[in-house]
């Protein structure tokens, strides 16, 4: 099936092809430039042979300071038709820069997108509705970012406040 893909991607959809790396993984990985993603999953998922029609995942990598560009946002889409054979499909993505939305390719997008968004900080642009959907409104930051603080945002207080709560517990007992 990998052969099968690369064939594919290679011959019709080339311009969109953002690098070739081998992947040391039981999944085929490719990697896409962030404008041609909706018109590579299009193609995968209307051609009659591949026909990669269920999008199994979509979420995002930090590589901060191991790799650039720093984010990757991956694609897993599986088609049932052959055999349920999976592909990876991954979109290097800088701070700050945008990658489409695949909510009009695959309406099952729309969630995913949204916690890679409120997550990871990265937006798509044409989502229906981006906004955050599992942190609070008000919430400081992205925390699955590599640089996100691991007691969060001005959280410092907690701590005290947590241990000294406890103290009193143990001296009340």
């Amino acid at each position: 099936m990998k052969e099968a893909v690369e064939k594919f991607i290679k011959s019709k959809l080339s311009n969109y092809i953002f690098k070739e790396e081998n992947v040391i993984s039981n999944i085929p990985t490719f990697f896409i430039k962030s404008e041609g993603i909706v018109p590579v999953v299009k193609a995968l998922k209307e051609d009659g042979e591949l026909s990669f029609n269920y999008l199994n995942d979509l979420t995002a990598i930090d590589w901060l300071g191991k790799k650039t560009p720093r984010f990757e946002v991956c694609y897993l889409l599986k088609s049932p038709k052959n055999n349920h054979s999976r592909i990876m499909l991954k979109v290097p993505v800088e701070e700050g820069e945008e990658v489409p939305s695949l909510v009009e390719v695959y309406k099952g997008a729309n969630w995913p997108e949204r916690e890679v968004y409120d997550l990871f900080g990265i937006s798509f642009v044409n989502h229906p509705y981006m906004e955050r959907i599992m942190m609070a409104d008000n919430f400081q930051g992205h925390p699955l970012r590599k640089d996100f603080p691991l007691e969060g945002f001005g959280q410092d207080y907690l701590i005290a406040d947590l241990l000294h709560i406890h103290q009193d517990d143990k001296e009340s007992a």
